[in-house]
């Protein structure tokens, strides 16, 4: 993920944890906070030392980044979302992250419906 799709700052996540609006599945919760001057889309994540050592939070982020890059031509743009992984997504790979994602990002109607012809 480039820099810009990013959200660093203490300061943007707890902007985002007071203002903007949250939905959950078992594995992630999600805050969304509209940024209607923003072009793209930013994401923020937050993986707990509860769920693994090092290697494991460092490869839920990579399948995190993953699926956004994968479903960024279908988030709505102008918003930042921070992803929290809980304990579950421990012991789900890429394809079962991705799908969690997609779920839980429908459930905040931020996700737009694929278009015809993809093979998703």
């Amino acid at each position: 993920m480039k820099k810009d799709f990013r959200v660093k700052k203490d300061k943007e996540f707890q902007e985002a944890f007071k203002k903007g609006k949250s939905v959950a599945n078992r594995q992630f919760v999600v805050y969304i906070l509209k940024k209607p001057e923003q072009e793209n889309f930013r994401i923020g994540l937050s993986v707990s030392k509860k769920i693994g050592n090092a290697v494991m939070r460092n490869q839920i982020k990579r399948y995190i980044r993953q699926s956004f890059h994968e479903l960024q031509d279908r988030v709505h743009n102008g918003n930042d979302y921070i992803v929290i992984a809980r304990k579950p997504t421990a012991e789900m790979d890429m394809h079962e992250v991705k799908k969690s994602l997609e779920h839980v990002l429908k459930v905040g109607k931020v996700l737009k419906r694929p278009k015809r012809g993809d093979n998703d």
